[in-house]
């Protein structure tokens, strides 16, 4: 894969650092009220109202090994792809988000499907990651009945 100059955000998902093209975001909401109710997904935190749509919470940090938390300062939206069906998704973030340019370099070593490759900043290697994998790995085979679920 050859490098390319990116822009990307970078976030705070738990304790870890990440990198999300820019141009995939479709905003950076401050945290509003969470509504919950019964699914049977470890990773979906509920769902939120924005701009007259409702939008669900995807949770990624145990997949990362990072602990739940009920301090979350914004949620990135972001739209996902489910088969044909393309989706608004929130994954809640803590901490300071920034906007980079950055080169978009392939990893030597296989890593998980969700980490596209990564970007140097300053001297930290910065995984970037694909939310429509990484949303596919936790549910996998069930991911459009899950939507149906919320949409429902």
């Amino acid at each position: 894969m050859s490098a390319f100059a990116r822009s990307f955000v970078l976030l705070h998902i738990g304790e870890r650092r990440f990198a999300f093209p820019a141009g995939l975001v479709t905003e950076l909401a401050p945290a509003v009220r969470l509504h919950r109710f019964p699914h049977t997904s470890s990773h979906l935190l509920g769902a939120i109202m924005r701009r007259g749509k409702i939008v669900p919470v995807y949770d990624p940090r145990s997949v990362f090994g990072a602990k739940r938390s009920s301090a979350n300062l914004f949620y990135l939206l972001s739209e996902c792809n489910f088969g044909a069906a393309t989706e608004l998704f929130a994954v809640p973030i803590n901490g300071e988000s920034v906007l980079v340019s950055g080169e978009l370099q392939s990893s030597e070593i296989a890593g998980p499907e969700y980490v596209s490759g990564f970007i140097a900043v300053a001297d930290e290697r910065v995984d970037v990651l694909d939310l429509n994998a990484l949303i596919a790995s936790t549910f996998p085979q069930e991911a459009d009945s899950t939507l149906a679920r919320v949409r429902g």
